[in-house]
């Protein structure tokens, strides 16, 4: 499982121009889910995602965590990050989950998400639709995770 993380000062997501997720301060994600992935992958994601270092201490240091911070999460599906891109023109998503399945865990993870991290606000993108993503990214800050 692919967890883009973003740090943002703030960012919403769209679909046909209305406002269906939104968080001010925090972390957005855009997931990628491949074949492989299953839930023991999404609640290795999770945790990191929680846990990862990548919010200024006083001393402007990448040493507190969301949990730290209590910022809020913004998981996006996103299932272009699955793709197979090493060889062509044209990116192979013959790796990415089948719909079904990269759809089960990513309402896993959502769900994990809104009952381990209670302290903030976690939102999220809609699977497999159209959308719009808007974000102002603090840093910019941004890192590839695998879990």
């Amino acid at each position: 499982m692919i967890g883009l993380l973003q740090r943002v000062a703030q960012a919403h997501v769209e679909i046909a121009g209305e406002t269906i997720a939104a968080i001010p301060a925090g972390l957005l994600v855009l997931v990628g889910i491949v074949k492989q992935d299953n839930e023991h992958n999404a609640d290795r994601l999770l945790k990191r995602l929680l846990e990862y270092r990548v919010f200024a201490d006083a001393q402007g240091k990448m040493n507190l965590s969301l949990r730290d911070t209590k910022g809020d999460l913004l998981l996006v599906p996103q299932f272009t990050l699955a793709a197979d891109t090493h060889s062509g023109r044209r990116p192979s998503f013959s790796t990415a989950a089948p719909p079904a399945q990269g759809n089960l865990l990513f309402d896993y993870l959502v769900a994990q998400a809104k009952a381990q991290y209670v302290e903030s606000q976690v939102a999220c993108g809609r699977f497999g639709a159209d959308m719009q993503v808007f974000l102002q990214n603090d840093g910019p800050v941004t890192f590839w995770l695998d879990a």
